[in-house]
Order: structure tokens, then sequence, then C-alpha cells
């Protein structure tokens, strides 16, 4: 998944039915990319960055300040995310290491291969969501993810990691739109429990959603890969309009 792109986020369903039990949560489809509330026009088109959203800044800011207090906190459940080591600024960033992070799995759980997904534990990173609603009056939910300076475990790759809550309390008070805003920031610590590997330069393109992405270094393969088959598959047009031209200058 990629800013820009719709994902599926976890907020209170007290959100759309107050009458609900306020533990409950549903799975709603939500923009990566908070459009701002005032913008009008094409929401693709309000010339602002809003894939995440800086937790220090939070209570200051005029684009996530509304969301953070009126309780509109969600959660993106993932995988893991993707990384690009920064720590050499010289390095072209086509050719920086690519790590995927994500939680430590139970024996013989491979986060990277489905098959062994028996009680795979993914990965809850906390966010903030807003509506934004056209002309027509049609809305549309986008969202941000929180992020924060990292700590010692991911510093050495970058100096921003995504705010992630590792335990089932720490969700249930992110989500709780009666906590105050105050109250639920101080919810978000460093994780302590996260692990993970290099990766191929595979996931630089946003094009690429093979499973071959999250795999580690020197184990994906291209048989998968429809990016790889069109490119060979061109290759071979090429040989065989460059052979048909030969062929049609030796017949002269």
């Amino acid at each position: 998944m990629c800013p820009g792109e719709i994902c599926p986020i976890i907020v209170s369903s007290k959100h759309f039915d107050d009458s609900s039990d306020p533990e409950d949560r549903v799975i709603i489809p939500a923009l990566w990319g908070i459009v701002p509330r005032w913008h009008k026009g094409d929401y693709k088109k309000h010339g602002l960055t809003t894939n995440n959203a800086r937790m220090e800044t939070i209570a200051d800011s005029k684009l996530y300040k509304p969301s953070m207090n009126s309780g509109k906190r969600c959660i993106l459940p993932v995988e893991g995310f993707y990384e690009w080591q920064t720590i050499n600024p010289k390095m072209k960033s086509s050719e920086r290491p690519v790590y995927f992070i994500y939680m430590p799995q139970d024996k013989d759980v491979k986060i990277e291969d489905k098959l062994t997904w028996k009680n795979v534990k993914l990965m809850f990173i906390a966010g903030l969501f807003d509506v934004w609603n056209d002309e027509h009056g049609d809305s549309l939910y986008s969202f941000t993810i929180i992020t924060y300076e990292s700590d010692k475990h991911l510093s050495w790759l970058h100096h921003r990691t995504p705010a992630i809550l590792e335990t089932e309390q720490q969700i249930s008070s992110w989500l709780n739109f009666d906590q105050p805003a105050e109250t639920a920031l101080k919810i978000i610590k460093h994780p302590k429990t996260i692990v993970w590997h290099q990766v191929s330069n595979t996931v630089n393109s946003s094009r690429n959603k093979s499973d071959q992405c999250n795999k580690p270094k020197g184990e994906a393969t291209k048989k998968n890969s429809l990016l790889d088959w069109m490119k060979k598959r061109k290759s071979d047009v090429i040989e065989e309009k460059s052979g048909e031209v030969k062929k049609s200058k030796g017949n002269e």
C-alpha cells in the first residue's frame, strides 16, 4: 500500500452509531493522505503532503488538531512497513538499502510467507482520520499515520518511524474517542519487540505489488513478477522484429 491509495483502517463503531459498545470497532476504506476539510474542488489537488503527521506538532496543527481533539483516531493494520536507510546522504535513492519492519512471529510462522500464517501477528499503526465533503455532499474518508523520532532500535535506519501500538490496551485507548487528546498521545511509546530483514529494491517502484516485495534479500524470485515478464516479452518482440528485418534484407 502506498500514499494515495485506498486502505482499510480500524475506527471505533461509535463514530457511526452512538448506541454501540465503546469497545466495538469497524473497518472502513479510507484514502491514505488526509484531505483538508476546508479544501474546495478536486480532492487530489489540495497541494499538501498529508501522508503522515508529526506527533510533536499535532496539538498545534491546523490540519490535524481538529481530528485529534474530536476523537477521529484510527489504526492502520499492516503486515509491516518498508524503510529506506538514509545514513549515507551521498547514496542515490535507488541504491539505498531497504528493510521490512514487522512484529516478531511464533515459531514456524514467516511474515513473508502467507502459507505459514496460522496465528500471524500484524502491526497496528496509530493514525488520524477525517471526513471531507465535496460540493455535491458526497463524503470521502481519508487518514494519515503518526510518526515520531526513532529511538535506538531504528535510528540507525531512519530518524523517523511510524507510531506502533503493541498492546490491546494501547489499541483500545487510542480508539476511544472519549479519551482526551492529551491522554491518548501519552499511550504512544516506542515499540520494544519489532524485528526486520533487508529486502530487494523491487519495492522502490510502487507499481510492484507481488509477494516478492517483503521476502528477505536473496530469496525473492522473478518468476511471479508481471513486470519482469512484460520486460522480457518486450525484449523478445524486439528481437523477433530485428530478426525479421535482417531476414528481409537478406532476401533483398
